[in-house]
This record gives C-alpha cells, structure tokens and sequence, in this order.
C-alpha cells in the first residue's frame, strides 16, 4: 500500500505540472510559438545542462563502465518492438497511409518529457544514469528508422539523408550525456560555479516539461480524444507489449534492480512528442500523432502508478 502511494504522490506531482501548462494554455498564456520556445528551452538548454550535471554527480568511471554495455537491451527490445509494430499493424488492420506513423508510435517512446521527470518524481536523482541510458538508445532508433517510417507516410518516396539523420541524432541532449562520461571518465573537475549553473539550467527540465505537455494537450484538444482502431493499436504497443517485453528482458539478469525497474517504466512511457512535429514535415498525418500523444500521455497517468507498484516486487 505503502508503495502505491507513493507511486501516486509522484503522478500528481507531475500532473500538478502538467494541469498548469494546460490551463495557461486554453487561458491564452501559450499559443503554437510559445509551445516549440518551450521545447527548444528544454532540449537544448536546460537538458545537455542537465545531463552534465547529473552524470558528473551520480557517476563515476567505475559505475559508467558497468552501466553503458547495458545500453543492449533496450536496444534489443527495440529492434523487437519494431518486429512486433509491423504484426500490430495487420492485426489492428491500421490505415495503409498510417503506417509508419503507427510503427513508429508503437516502438518509441517519450524518455525526456514525461520518461525523465516521471523517474525522477518515483526514484529520484539516483534512476537519472539508468533513464539517459535507455534515453540513448531511443532517440537514435526514432531519428533513424523511425523517422524514415514517419517520412514514407508522406508525400513523394522516403529517402534517407545521412547528415540530418546525425544532427538529430547528437542532439544537444545526447552531445551534454558524451560531454558528462567523458568528464567522468577522465575524472575532470569543472569549476564549481560552472556546476553550480548547470545544476540551476539543468533544474528547469523537469518544470518546463511538464508545462510542455500541458499545454501540447491543449493545443490537440481533448476533445478529439476518441478510441478505435488506430489508438487502440498504439495503447496495447506502448502500455502492455513494451514493458512485458522489457521485464522479460531484464528480470533474468543481475543488473541492478533499479536499472531493472527504470528499463521498464521507460519502455511504457506514451509516444514520443517529436511524432508530430516528424508527421508535419513530411506530410503525414499530424492530427493522428497528436491525439495519440495525448492519448497515450493522459493514460499513462493511470498506467504509471499500477505499473510502479508492479515493478516493485522485482528484486
């Protein structure tokens, strides 16, 4: 008892979060430019920020060298999940023109805005070395194959641009995770007060994150929010396929518990926010990656806390 409600405190301190940004919006404080300041302000400032700081703190050489290979299994669990995504989509009978987009929704999914703050809300900073590892391994299978899925929906013959494909994938977030082991690694000690304001940028992720997907659910509105097919399809993936195929992988092994419980409330975060933004670029259909994130993210506000109180009992 004593577990689920802590997993319930944790939600509602992120939903306080959450309901701020969504009443901001729908009172006209946030509108489509305010929305992508929020999130530049997040994935480029405030989380490489927040990557060196937490690494250079929660890590050392030793720790970092006996983490990293584990970067394997959500690698695994990903190729699998891709696997699974194209059963799914006959088996749900999905749009043809939905595909990648579907494919893409089922196997990735939202490891900063709600994956990092929720971890951080239930186990606190020490889950943050686990949480950017399982971070590595989804936002390279999302900018490479995932993308190219979501691009193939649209307009005209998807094609794969090597250049891009990097830039997105060492993203400012990914570049201040290397630029943290490095540090650790060489076991280099910055100036305290380069920390100290690292530490203070770093500590606006969590907040604005949240902020962000309040007022994403605004601008998407709830009211489109509507069960069929094509979402229930999205829910099975992220909800039940994805940390039962996580749990399977890890549970047998001797890694760390919390790394075990990490891998799979990562796994079963909701799809990614940057669905949308890839599905409007290429001409695919936005208004369906923007319900399912909204979908997908009221839901795992149930999900999480039923999902936390099971993943205690691993040992």
């Amino acid at each position: 008892m004593a577990v689920f409600v802590r997993s319930i405190s944790g939600v509602l301190i992120i939903l306080v979060m959450i309901g701020l940004g969504y009443i901001l919006s729908r009172r006209g404080w946030f509108d489509e430019h305010s929305r992508r300041l929020i999130a530049r302000l997040v994935t480029q400032i405030a989380l490489p920020a927040y990557m060196i700081s937490t690494i250079t703190t929660q890590f050392s050489a030793q720790t970092l060298k006996s983490t990293l290979p584990d970067l394997r299994f959500p690698v695994v669990s990903m190729l699998i999940m891709f696997g699974l995504s194209v059963i799914a989509f006959h088996g749900f009978k999905i749009h043809p023109q939905r595909r990648g987009l579907f494919e893409a929704m089922f196997a990735n999914s939202n490891t900063v805005f709600v994956g990092l703050p929720v971890n951080e809300a239930l186990f606190g900073p020490k889950s943050m070395p686990f949480v950017l590892v399982y971070y590595m391994a989804n936002t390279t299978f999302f900018w490479t194959l995932g993308a190219y899925l979501i691009q193939r929906d649209g307009q005209g013959t998807a094609k794969f641009n090597l250049v891009t494909t990097l830039k997105k994938i060492f993203s400012p977030p990914l570049l201040g995770f290397m630029l943290g082991v490095v540090l650790v690694l060489l076991d280099i000690q910055l100036p305290a007060w380069i920390m100290k304001d690292f530490s203070y940028v770093g500590g606006l992720t969590v907040p604005l994150s949240m902020i962000f997907i309040g007022t994403a659910i605004a601008g998407a509105g709830v009211q489109n929010i509507r069960l069929n097919r094509d979402s229930l399809g999205i829910l099975f993936g992220r909800f039940l396929v994805a940390p039962t195929l996580m749990a399977c992988l890890v549970i047998p092994t001797p890694m760390p518990v919390l790394m075990k419980q990490v891998f799979i409330l990562q796994a079963a975060m909701p799809v990614m926010t940057n669905a949308p933004v890839v599905a409007k670029l290429y001409h695919a259909d936005t208004d369906y990656a923007a319900i399912m994130v909204t979908e997908t993210t009221l839901l795992s506000l149930v999900v999480i806390p039923i999902l936390m109180v099971i993943v205690q009992q691993i040992h």
